[in-house]
């Protein structure tokens, strides 16, 4: 009986991921070899924060709003965070910018709308300053 071989095991490609939490991608690293291939979130603030009902009312808050405009017209992520959060006070609806971004991020990938900066489309990962958000 001849000896048994052991298969020899695949490895994981090497692919840049997407963030179940904030909807940024993620490169491989060597520090993650061992868990590339179950790897979900980019951080451990990722992690520990899952998006829940807010992120879906501010995902809605932007696709309604969108869908009220003209065709091909934008709106400010400021715009749906102050749907969400209230108007009373700047305090109300600008710690959610942050969370507005992470949706809007997750609705580019989901291919529903477009991050816009100087009416060109954009990486929603690496824009810096203002965006505009289009619908598709």
């Amino acid at each position: 009986m001849p000896d048994k071989k052991r298969k020899p095991e695949k490895e994981t490609p090497h692919k840049e991921k997407i963030c179940k939490a904030c909807g940024r991608t993620f490169a491989w690293r060597k520090e993650w070899e061992k868990d590339w291939g179950v790897m979900k979130y980019c951080s451990d603030a990722c992690r520990g924060r899952k998006p829940g009902e807010a992120d879906a009312a501010l995902e809605a808050a932007i696709l309604e709003l969108l869908g009220e405009r003209d065709a091909g017209k934008t709106i400010c992520p400021s715009e749906a965070a102050k749907v969400v959060g209230g108007t009373e006070t700047r305090r109300d609806w600008e710690g959610l910018m942050v969370s507005v971004r992470a949706a809007a991020r997750r609705l580019v990938k989901a291919g529903r709308i477009d991050i816009v900066q100087n009416g060109r489309v954009v990486d929603g990962d690496s824009a810096r300053g203002a965006i505009r958000l289009r619908l598709r």
